[in-house]
């Protein structure tokens, strides 16, 4: 996986944390006419905040969700002529949502269908923290990784081929040290060349060892498709379909993940119950 090399900046800010990075405009709260929205995912205590803070110069802007008591940040940045909204997602350990957390983490994720969902990861603890990437590459194609706390994995003696782990992963990966500015000019790039498709990714996808499961995966994945054309995320939504995600179960029935009419939505709930009953 490889990704353009960023210019050198012509008028760097002094005084931002990321004053090496090519063109960045931080825009605080102004996040009107934006081109893209990026969100930001991982575990909590991966710097997440630290990289939302950087980007956007805030530190402690935060709106409520539609209906819920969990906060989100939300900020803006513009970079290479290209305005982002960057949402920072609840930090969470899993997407399956079993708390409300996840719930909002992933309903974003999946829902909102963000232009590109930059995933920060503890390079200290990074086993633990791919439990959370593999669900997060089961839901959208456009992801970076950004490895994170770089630093302390070198304090640690710890080693990380990124190339490598890019190349099984399908998708690119940018090593950084969020609190001192390292790789976030490159983290930024990334960004955008993912958000424009310069760089197209591959995500890896488990593949379950039951030709019954591959089966019903497959035959639900062609009604859903066949229901909410171009949805990224087939798959996973056939894989929580299975699994009996109320959640998704309802999203389906309501036409969210197309933003179909109710009139659709109720045609589409009812086919994709039959096709669940046929893959039981």
């Amino acid at each position: 996986m490889t990704t353009q090399v960023p210019q050198a900046s012509t008028a760097p800010c002094e005084i931002c944390p990321v004053h090496n990075a090519a063109h960045l405009l931080k825009l605080g709260v102004d996040m009107e006419n934006w081109d893209f929205v990026v969100a930001l995912a991982g575990n909590p205590n991966t710097g997440k905040s630290t990289v939302f803070n950087a980007l956007t110069g805030l530190r402690q802007h935060t709106g409520n969700w539609p209906g819920k008591t969990v906060t989100r940040a939300e900020g803006g940045f513009e970079y290479g002529g290209q305005r982002y909204k960057l949402v920072d997602l609840p930090g969470t350990y899993s997407l399956l949502a079993t708390t409300l957390d996840e719930e909002i983490a992933r309903d974003f994720i999946l829902f909102g269908q963000p232009d590109v969902t930059v995933t920060v990861v503890d390079a200290t603890t990074l086993e633990r923290n791919l439990n959370l990437v593999l669900q997060v590459l089961e839901i959208t194609d456009r992801v970076v990784l950004c490895l994170n706390l770089m630093d302390e994995a070198r304090r640690h003696g710890l080693q990380i081929d990124d190339r490598r782990l890019a190349r099984d992963l399908g998708v690119p990966i940018v090593p950084t040290v969020a609190r001192y500015g390292e790789g976030l000019e490159e983290l930024l790039q990334t960004i955008s060349d993912v958000a424009t498709g310069r760089t197209v990714c591959q995500p890896h996808r488990i593949k379950g060892e039951s030709p019954v499961l591959n089966r019903a995966v497959s035959q639900l994945v062609t009604q859903i498709e066949a229901v909410f054309p171009g949805l990224p995320n087939a798959r996973w939504v056939a894989l929580r379909l299975l699994d009996g995600d109320q959640r998704i179960i309802k999203a389906v029935q309501k036409g969210e993940l197309g933003g179909l009419s109710r009139g659709e939505s109720e045609e589409a709930g009812r086919g994709l119950e039959l096709a669940l009953e046929a893959a039981g």
